[in-house]
């Protein structure tokens, strides 16, 4: 099956990437004269870019934290333990991720009460369209990930 986007619908993605685009410049970083986004994504392991990606945000073992120079190229990538409420810590993920001070967040989705957090933030969420670190950079640099706009309806906090 063929999509063929009509003028609304070509009207309205332009007004979502302007948003995405106004979004992520508003946020960026400045670090010694170089402008770098920096983006959390919840994984299963600490094997860097070809980390898996979780299929639960808020019960991901870990987030990679990756940041990108204004080329797309990678500066500097972590892997931080999930260390909330969900792995017998305390606070909730959106809490912990907000002191990593990212600009986006790319995962498959997440609550709605975590993705109000970050909205509030003024932190970009993406939804992933890949399965693995390398691939969520390279679908960013070529600006196909998509804004996430509601949380799933399964979440529940336990």
């Amino acid at each position: 099956m063929i999509y063929i986007m009509n003028e609304k619908d070509e009207e309205l993605e332009n007004i979502r990437r302007k948003k995405l685009e106004k979004m992520l410049q508003e946020s960026k970083k400045k670090e010694v004269g170089r402008m770098y986004v920096r983006m959390v994504i919840p994984v299963l392991d600490e094997s860097g870019l070809n980390a898996r990606l979780s299929e639960h945000f808020g019960r991901a073992p870990y987030f990679a934290v990756i940041e990108l120079d204004s080329n797309g190229s990678v500066l500097k990538q972590r892997a931080v333990p999930n260390v909330s409420e969900h792995f017998g810590g305390s606070g909730r993920p959106p809490d912990r991720i907000l002191q990593l001070e990212p600009d986006a967040i790319v995962t498959y989705g997440m609550g709605p009460r975590a993705l109000t957090i970050f909205q509030n933030a003024k932190v970009a969420v993406l939804r992933a369209t890949t399965n693995a670190v390398k691939g969520v950079i390279v679908a960013f640099n070529k600006g196909q990930l998509e804004e996430l706009t509601e949380g799933c309806l399964h979440a529940r906090h336990r």
